[in-house]
């Protein structure tokens, strides 16, 4: 949770910002958090991040738009050369986010939000801007945000009263995510966040008018091209998970994952094969082609211990990744892959 003085100040800085820019995690916690402040606030532009750190080159739509503030949600890392880039040019700073970060590597002119280090993990940004907003009408993007990032709100509960054919009786995110219309509109988002930048830029201004949950889930000309995508995806999607069910193996800790082709859906797949095999650890690394990283996601109890302890005894060349607790990403020399598995396999005890 914020506390108050954050959550005045944070408002303070939304009012005073009459040509916003924000820039949003490109997932589904990143859009919904944008989504809740823009429709608070009735005007502003967003952009999904889809680099790790924000990168300087973003600063072309900054001087493209020429905004008065800029806010950066859900964002885990923003590279110093953005930063300095961006004080040159004299424009405020709103950080909102919940992952821990080294505060250290924050500038001084950058207003910074996130909860206590104690609670940080308990959260989702969008949770955060909900806190700021309080917006009733917006409730459904609040629950969405949430549960796309593991985290079940307490007002939940206040959802499935207004709601209740979209909810199912169950707490616990995961359950909510792959069970229930509100799950389904989730999805959606995730799907419209990975198809081409017109449909994406469609796609957001759909949503920052939209009125009711039911205009998502009902296919119109509004929304056609999210839910082609989606339909696209989840084939693919449906296929890859059967596979991977192929390949667990009763008493192994570990799934190890590989797949390829022309979309990253690196962290959807990660999630769901730990829901369907929680006990175990999960690394599903996506090999794109023509490039020489290989995308890592992996899930499972204190698997960010895990990855930094493959990182530490691999030594490998220009590797990086962090996350939360339970679910973290990264990147690894696609040459050094199979060196990867067999580390990580080490320091899970099965070798």
């Amino acid at each position: 949770m914020l506390t108050k003085k954050q959550i005045t100040e944070i408002k303070e800085h939304l009012n005073n910002a009459q040509n916003p820019l924000f820039f949003f995690d490109n997932d589904q916690d990143g859009l919904c958090s944008f989504l809740l402040l823009q429709r608070y606030l009735e005007r502003g532009k967003g952009f999904p991040v889809k680099t790790s750190p924000l990168e300087k080159n973003y600063i072309r739509k900054v001087n493209e738009l020429s905004p008065d503030y800029l806010f950066i949600l859900d964002v885990p890392e923003v590279s110093q050369e953005f930063f300095k880039e961006i004080e040159k040019i004299n424009l405020p700073v709103v950080w909102i986010d919940h992952h821990i970060i080294d505060k250290n590597k924050i500038p001084k002119f950058v207003n910074y939000y996130a909860p206590s280090s104690k609670k940080i993990h308990e959260s989702a940004t969008t949770y955060l801007c909900y806190e700021i907003t309080g917006k009733k009408e917006d409730l459904w993007l609040a629950v969405a945000g949430c549960i796309s990032d593991n985290f079940t709100p307490e007002y939940y509960r206040d959802f499935k009263k207004l709601y209740p054919e979209m909810s199912i009786d169950s707490n616990i995110a995961k359950e909510i995510f792959y069970g229930s219309e509100i799950g389904k509109i989730a999805n959606l988002f995730g799907a419209g966040l990975k198809d081409k930048t017109t449909n994406v830029i469609k796609m957001i201004k759909f949503l920052m008018h939209v009125k009711t949950p039911y205009e998502i889930l009902e296919e119109s000309q509004k929304n056609k091209e999210m839910h082609d995508k989606f339909n696209e995806i989840n084939q693919k999607y449906e296929k890859l998970i059967s596979k991977a069910k192929e390949n667990v193996k009763s008493p192994d800790k570990l799934v190890f994952f590989e797949y390829a082709g022309s979309t990253s859906m690196s962290s959807e797949l990660s999630n769901r094969i730990h829901y369907l095999f929680p006990d175990k650890f999960v690394f599903v690394a996506y090999i794109p082609q023509e490039k020489e990283f290989a995308n890592i996601s992996a899930r499972g109890k204190n698997v960010k211990d895990v990855l930094e302890k493959v990182f530490e005894k691999g030594n490998f060349e220009n590797a990086r990744g962090g996350g939360h607790k339970d679910a973290v990403g990264g990147k690894i020399m696609k040459k050094e892959l199979e060196k990867f598995k067999k580390i990580v396999m080490e320091v899970v005890g099965m070798n």
